[in-house]
């Protein structure tokens, strides 16, 4: 009977702490967790169920609050999600659980959360979980020290570094956000994802687990073995392998640079696409090459750049600007060549000592050699030279020599406007400092100069014709004419002089072509334009009355306004 008795009285000692959880209490319950003072709170959850398999269960008080203590194999389910622990506290008025140990929570067999040690609100479906805490769910693993979980929204959160798996990528950030529903994580702080191909770092970004897509917000570089990207907003598919990436996107490879305010860039293909101010810098030697649109071949090392493009080309103090329609620039494999710009339709050039136009251009920037192709033009100081096609060789970035193929002509100007001209088959002109001092005429040379007494007069013309000649020049002027193989040459006087003789056959004088520098450098390269100070007022009669102080209060009297005297009469006019 005895033992009947303390069997019945143990019975009713761990009956009373759930009668109280039953019973509602009077203490008030602090806000949840994003709840202001003064709000409605949220709805209880239903209770929290203790399943069946705990070692040991013990009820009393813990710091004031009715607990269950259990130990060994505990596990609690509410609703969709199950809690496993070693040993807990169950907080009987609060519906709340404090995990020990091998601490697991699981939400539709699909979301499972480890840690060290869990706290659970059962009103609020939330758990905190902390120490070595590994979230898993199909798509991917997430391990960090503290994680916050919304049962209820299905999203997580920790502050203290995350570090998150996937088959294919891995990321790590300081802070992070992610919605299991959608599989999207939110990133924020150091955030570095890294991919087969790239590694990614930048402060802020969104990657989504199932579509595998990551989206960037702020200064953002990926670094990968072709060569780095770098944006400061995008999205990027490591599935696919293809970035869009806008403001200030940039491809950067060992040899170039390439920019713009938008980037489409197909790492499989090795193809992109730079539009809205788009920039190409070659490392090796100062050249840059902009436009409105470029495209990229990075397989083939070719960029495209259309949309007004201009290439710069720095050289020492002077500087070479190339316009076209459509520049191509052609990477080399060695590392030893700069490769070489095409340019097509209207190209122009402009530089210091040397203007020009031509339809197609080639630049060999190993050689350093331009080539100029279908009607030619150049001018050099007062010099005018056409032919059929025509190089531009360079030495240490100056002009070294110039060579004319077929239908050769030099056309320059004196001081009194005389047209001095030379022709012939081909012609090779030679530069010091980027100033002419000598040509060789070769085949079918013919020469016209006017001589002049004192740069002031005309005193007759000098015209000869031979099979070669050499003329050497000194400031841009000739000093000497020697013919070789047959020469003929003749001396007109100015009253002798006839008009047809006075230009050979086949000159034009093409000045009104010559390019402007800011025709060449467009709007790419164009300086802004300076604000013109506002002048200020000059301070009159009438604005110094404006500004005076006013009268004293006694007004002087009012004078008569005065009359106008009558007009005088016109001389002439009539009466």
């Amino acid at each position: 009977m005895r033992l009947r008795f303390l069997v019945f009285f143990c019975l009713l000692l761990l009956a009373a702490p759930l009668a109280q959880a039953q019973r509602p209490t009077g203490r008030p319950t602090p806000p949840a967790r994003g709840q202001r003072p003064g709000q409605n709170p949220p709805a209880k959850g239903s209770r929290i169920e203790l399943l069946p398999g705990a070692g040991v269960l013990v009820g009393g008080s813990f710091n004031g609050q009715q607990i269950r203590k259990l130990l060994g194999n505990v596990s609690f389910r509410q609703g969709d999600a199950f809690l496993y622990c070693d040993s807990a506290y169950q907080y009987v008025d609060r519906n709340a659980i404090e995990a020990f140990s091998n601490v697991r929570v699981v939400q539709n067999d699909t979301i499972t959360i480890t840690g060290d040690r869990g706290f659970y609100d059962g009103d609020a479906r939330t758990a905190r979980m902390t120490g070595n805490v590994v979230m898993r769910d199909p798509r991917m693993t997430l391990t960090t020290q503290a994680l916050d979980y919304d049962l209820n929204r299905k999203t997580a959160f920790y502050s203290s570094g995350g570090h998150l798996t996937d088959p294919e990528n891995t990321l790590d950030s300081q802070r992070g956000y992610y919605n299991t529903e959608t599989q999207v994580f939110s990133f924020r702080t150091n955030v570095k994802l890294v991919t087969k191909d790239y590694t990614i770092t930048n402060d802020t970004l969104q990657y989504n687990t199932q579509s595998k897509v990551a989206y960037f917000f702020g200064p953002t570089r990926i670094v990968g073995k072709q060569g780095n990207i770098y944006a400061e907003k995008g999205v990027y598919n490591t599935k696919t392998r293809v970035s869009d990436f806008q403001r200030n996107a940039k491809i950067e490879t060992p040899n170039y640079l390439l920019g713009g305010d938008k980037l489409v860039y197909d790492e499989t293909r090795q193809y992109g696409v730079a539009t809205g101010n788009v920039s190409m810098t070659a490392k090796k030697d100062n050249v840059v090459i902009r436009g409105d649109v470029g495209r990229y071949w990075r397989g083939t090392g070719r960029a495209k750049v259309y949309g007004s493009p201009v290439m710069r080309n720095i050289s020492d103090r002077d500087t070479m600007y190339l316009a076209a329609d459509t520049l191509v620039n052609v990477e080399s494999k060695s590392e030893a060549d700069p490769g070489i710009v095409y340019a097509y339709r209207k190209v122009k050039i402009w530089r210091g000592d040397l203007q020009g136009r031509c339809d197609s251009l080639t630049y060999n920037r190993r050689d350093s050699v331009i080539y100029l192709n279908t009607k030619p033009v150049l001018w050099n100081e007062k010099n005018q030279l056409t032919a059929d096609s025509m190089e531009i060789r360079l030495r240490r970035q100056k002009i070294d020599q110039m060579r004319l193929y077929a239908n050769s002509f030099i056309v320059g100007q004196d001081t009194l406007l005389n047209f001095n001209q030379v022709k012939g088959r081909n012609m090779v002109g030679y530069f010091v400092d980027s100033k002419l001092r000598k040509v060789n005429v070769l085949g079918n040379a013919e020469s016209l100069y006017y001589a002049l007494e004192n740069d002031t007069a005309t005193t007759g013309l000098n015209k000869a014709v031979s099979a070669n000649m050499v003329l050497r020049f000194a400031d841009n002027k000739l000093q000497t004419i020697s013919f070789l193989t047959e020469p003929d040459a003749s001396f007109i006087p100015p009253h002798e002089l006839k008009p047809e003789e006075e230009k050979l056959k086949g000159f034009q004088w093409l000045i009104e072509q010559k390019p402007t520098k800011r025709q060449v450098l467009g709007k790419h390269f164009a300086p802004p334009v300076k604000a013109k100070p506002k002048k200020k007022p000059v301070k009159t009669k009438a604005t110094k009355a404006k500004t005076t102080k006013p009268a004293p209060k006694k007004a002087a009297p009012k004078k008569p306004a005065p009359t106008k005297p009558a007009a005088k009469p016109v001389a002439g006019a009539p009466k």
